[in-house]
């Protein structure tokens, strides 16, 4: 058994949530079982489903049968032998993961109904069929973690990895670009707040005369994925909250309603319901103003002024975004953009990056910062924002100068795709394990690590 060429932890912890939904909610096929691992068993579909979704996909270097069987192999034993040393998922965690995943599919699909059309099943229904293979989900990853939690890698590693790549297979990379931006965000004017903050008190008049607070969240928040769970959030750790909620929050008794808070996500109408040690349980409603009328000049002006005090280098491009860009993901980072695949600041400058990012990039220098744009939230805010154009790097063969945090990566998925190796080679013998004649070929269960 070999996994150098796999992401540890099996192909099953890769797959897209959308897809993941699909397979989940076609429900198993009783076609043929090719291996049990205990209790856990996998059927020749999984396989074939995985198989044909790869060729699908047009990525390169398909895998074969076998080396998604030994994928879904370690993911059952994971499981099984998550039973015996007692290593559990909590119920809670897996409700807030599904409720989280539920909230992104409504995003992608663009409503609850969209969803039900898709899959041919009502809401309630498709959480059942998913709550169980999110569970073994979320359980082979913990799993995952305490076999490969404390594996590290170090430059000599990382270089010695690079030394035994071979010359003529060094893969041969595209153009690169480095990029920072200071987001501005549209805020509401006086008339705007006042109408939310009137909606909001009526509410909370309406709860205090009898009405159900949580009748009164499915109707009207705009929070979509709590205001369906009658704007219930569920236990958040201290920190967890933005701080404008929490504060408020806190200073709540249990059962009683907040005055109106106002924090970057909109205007809350809080009600605490319990305190647990550092966790607190509250549920909200949620009013956004309407971005789309929002006015751009205050933020236009203001980041303009920022533009010209950053050309006249009275202050460098990363300490204006630490100060004044309202995007908190890159604001710590002196406003530079992580690549989400690699989580380095370098992108691939192709057309898989956001158009409006790689049509403005088109046509800048680099080391110039643009006017301000026009800018959307990924949460769908109105904003504007200028861009930092700090590097080019031209397409060419991967190098260790240039390239070491992705070499890097590797070389640690490498080392941890090792570890897992040799705890499987070790915990096989604590499970029964049978695999089907026709699969015997595959050899899962023979061989040694290679170091």
């Amino acid at each position: 058994m070999k996994l150098n060429r796999w992401i540890f932890g099996g192909v099953m912890l890769m797959l897209s949530w959308a897809t993941f939904a699909q397979e989940a909610s076609k429900g198993t096929l009783l076609d043929k079982i090719i291996v049990k691992v205990d209790n856990h068993y996998i059927l020749k579909s999984e396989v074939e489903q995985q198989y044909q979704q790869y060729l699908s996909s047009g990525q390169a270097n398909t895998p074969t049968r076998c080396q998604l069987l030994e994928g879904l192999v370690i993911n059952k034993l994971m499981l099984a032998k998550a039973e015996i040393d007692s290593v559990i998922v909590e119920d809670k965690r897996v409700e807030m993961e599904l409720n989280s995943r539920m909230d992104q599919m409504e995003t992608q699909y663009g409503s609850s109904k969209n969803i039900v059309e898709a899959f041919g099943k009502s809401i309630v229904n498709l959480k059942e069929d998913l709550r169980t293979s999110l569970k073994e989900q979320l359980t082979g990853r913990k799993m995952q973690d305490k076999i490969t939690g404390d594996v590290k890698i170090t430059p000599k590693e990382v270089a010695a990895f690079f030394a035994a790549i071979p010359t003529d297979s060094l893969p041969y990379l595209p153009s690169e670009v480095e990029v920072g931006h200071i987001v501005r965000l549209a805020q509401p004017n006086k008339n705007q707040k006042e109408e939310l903050i009137a909606k909001l008190l009526d509410y909370r008049k309406r709860v205090e005369k009898g009405e159900s607070f949580e009748e009164l969240a499915k109707l009207y928040s705009e929070d979509l994925g709590s205001g369906k769970r009658g704007g219930d959030l569920g236990f958040s750790k201290r920190g967890q909250m933005v701080a404008p909620f929490e504060a408020a929050a806190l200073k709540l008794k249990p059962g009683v309603m907040s005055d109106v808070v106002e924090s970057e996500f909109g205007f809350h109408l809080i009600q605490l319901l319990e305190v647990r040690g550092q966790e607190y349980h509250a549920r909200h409603i949620l009013l956004r103003p309407d971005y789309q009328k929002l006015d751009l000049t205050e933020p236009t002006k203001f980041l303009d002024s920022i533009r010209v005090l950053i050309q006249r280098d009275s202050i460098k491009f990363d300490r204006a975004a630490r100060d004044f860009s309202e995007d908190k993901p890159t604001q710590d980072a002196g406003g530079m953009l992580i690549d989400p695949g690699t989580r380095t600041t370098r992108m691939p400058f192709d057309s898989g990056m956001e158009p409006g990012l790689y049509f403005s990039l088109d046509s800048m220098k680099v080391g110039t910062i643009s006017t301000p744009i026009p800018y959307r939230t990924e949460d769908g805010r109105s904003a504007v924002r200028v861009l930092y154009f700090k590097a080019k790097h031209p397409p060419h063969f991967a190098n260790l100068k240039d390239d070491y945090q992705k070499i890097a990566a590797i070389a640690l998925t490498r080392k941890k795709n090792q570890a897992v190796e040799k705890w499987f080679m070790k915990a096989k013998d604590d499970v029964f394990i049978f695999i089907d004649d026709e699969y015997k070929d595959c050899n899962l269960l023979a061989g040694s690590v290679t170091e």
